[in-house]
């Protein structure tokens, strides 16, 4: 028998093991939230990411910078994942989750460096998220789902930094009223009732929420009326169009008789579907096909007017937001399949005086829908990125406020969680017992990450700042914070900072999770495509271009 160690890998295979393969993947994800870090708070800083095509995104968003930017390390994608959970859980957060994140790698490689073996790290930390998620739950304040002043409040939080300051009450007061109208019976939110659109031109204090859908459609025939009061809409999944023969069939006429024969035979098809229309009391059809300029005519004459070849989409919510059958046989229609609208108006977006071109000078309005919740947040602005970042804002404000209207919780902001829950780990690490008690104090030292940053990148001294806010709440303040403009400390609530609790929750979770998961990774290994399923396979998640040895690299982005 051979002495030695018998090699099972390829000689194309690469791997990193041990001290080497934590420091490396640490290290990653510490990269990743230090890449972000000045983005969080009132007075982050933004970031412009330009691809290889010179798009150019201007943005302090959390998720938004990470999903642009170019990561090629998979530890690091495990740390992006934290911040597209908390996207999708809650709509805010996100790079505070990652900071989160990152403190916690940080101080996990420090514990490792004193021999705490990573499974001690990694109970530690569970136990530690526990008691911060008690502590959270301790905090919290109930919100009612009518109490419109706090719910704006938590929509002004998330919109604070993110470009919408000019117009934050507004937008807050139209997110708020979106989202209330989307509340279904069961208490949840239905956020895909509330569409939000962006048109340029104008201010930003131009835009509105408008009660009902906007629908960017021409009608088929400039001579249909664009305004109708108590109308009757038809969603028809078909043409309006004559049936097309077999393919490779031809049709021969021989003579003029002929073809005029053949032509009202096509006419008179088109005038029967066009009657059956009619008869059913449709003021309006939205169809999925074409319609023939001959039956495009009669149903201008008939005073019906018609859309075609309207996209899936827009055909599910018209019919939902109207209360239609979608139609597919004409023959089969009745008066009980159509939908309604109170109102179906003509709305001009924009002045044609404005020099860069939109992408409809107007659009057409269904309102007094039947259907409670359905609304349009109609945002307008100068400027593409201008626009664009302001939209990001008010997504992430729908998402909180649908949160803290499903779960009734919100906490004080300005970094007053984080403090009353390190504090709290500390006391809580004086009954662990063993070595998990120092991975439970390098939790409490990773809450404060959060504040001392907000601190930072609102030019205030961050160790006064924890200091002070420390001994506040020490003594009892349990809601005081760092305001970001003027670095003093006040009372949240009354200074309207307030944060739905699932987004503190959500933070944590996500954050530990990832963090843990990586902490216990002690070998690295490349590998060709893995097998995910019987019959279904992905490319491996490791390595990319080429082996470990690129592995401690940030792509362009870093």
């Amino acid at each position: 028998m051979a002495d030695g160690p018998m090699v099972v890998l390829s000689d194309e295979s690469q791997r990193t093991s041990g001290e080497d393969a934590r420091s490396m993947n640490l290290e990653a994800g510490r990269a990743v939230a230090e890449t972000i870090r000045t983005t969080l708070g009132p007075r982050g800083m933004d970031k412009m990411l330009v691809d290889q095509g010179g798009n150019v995104v201007i943005t302090n968003d959390g998720v938004t910078l990470l999903e642009e930017m170019d990561v090629d390390h998979p530890a690091a994608d495990m740390i992006i994942d934290v911040a597209t959970t908390q996207e999708s859980e809650v709509g805010d957060g996100t790079t505070s989750a990652v900071i989160l994140a990152g403190a916690l790698l940080s101080n996990a490689e420090d514990l490792l460096e004193q021999d705490i073996h990573p499974t001690s790290i990694v109970a530690g930390y569970r136990h530690a998220a526990e008691t911060v998620v008690d502590v959270f739950d301790d905090m919290a304040t109930e919100v009612d789902p009518d109490d419109e002043e706090v719910l704006k409040q938590v929509a002004g939080t998330a919109m604070t930094g993110k470009g919408a300051e000019t117009a934050k009450d507004l937008l807050s007061s139209m997110v708020v009223s979106a989202v209330q109208a989307a509340v279904r019976e069961d208490g949840t939110v239905d956020q895909d009732a509330v569409v939000v659109r962006q048109f340029y031109g104008a201010s930003i204090d131009d835009s509105e929420f408008v009660d009902g859908v906007l629908f960017d459609v021409e009608p088929v025939n400039q001579n249909m009326s664009r305004e109708h009061q108590d109308a009757n809409v038809l969603v028809y999944e078909g043409d309006i169009e004559v049936s097309e023969t077999n393919v490779g069939a031809e049709a021969t006429v021989g003579d003029m008789d002929e073809l005029q024969s053949f032509v009202e035979r096509e006419q008179s098809e088109l005038a029967d579907m066009v009657d059956r229309i009619v008869e059913a009391g449709a003021d309006i059809v939205v169809a999925d096909g074409g319609i023939d300029e001959y039956a495009a005519e009669r149903l201008a004459n008939e005073g019906v007017t018609a859309y075609r070849r309207v996209d899936g989409n827009k055909r599910e919510r018209i019919a939902q937001a109207t209360g239609a059958t979608r139609v597919g046989d004409l023959e089969a229609l009745t008066e009980e399949d159509l939908g309604f609208a109170g109102s179906v108006t003509e709305r001009i977006i924009r002045d044609k005086t404005v020099r860069r071109q939109a992408d409809h000078e107007s659009t057409t309005v269904f309102g007094d829908l039947p259907t409670e919740g359905v609304g349009t947040i109609l945002l307008r602005g100068g400027t593409e990125h201008v626009l664009d970042e302001v939209e990001r804002a008010v997504v992430d404000s729908i998402g909180v406020v649908s949160a803290a209207i499903e779960d009734g919780s919100v906490l004080p902001g300005g970094g007053a969680p984080e403090i009353e829950a390190s504090l709290a780990l500390r006391e809580e690490a004086d009954s662990v017992e063993g070595r998990e008690q120092l991975a439970v104090e390098a939790f409490a030292e990773a809450f404060e990450d959060g504040p001392r940053t907000l601190a930072e990148n609102a030019g205030h001294d961050a160790i006064d700042a924890l200091v002070d806010m420390t001994a506040r709440h020490d003594a009892g303040d349990v809601n005081v914070g760092i305001d970001a403009d003027t670095g003093e400390l006040v009372e949240m609530f009354e200074d309207g900072v307030v944060e739905p609790l699932r987004v503190k929750t959500t933070a944590v979770d996500s954050a530990v999770d990832a963090a843990t998961m990586i902490i216990r990774i002690d070998d690295v290994i490349s590998a060709g495509d893995l097998s995910v399923g019987d019959d279904e396979e992905e490319e491996a998640g490791g390595p990319p271009g080429g082996g470990m040895g690129g592995m401690g690299g940030m792509g362009g982005a870093m």
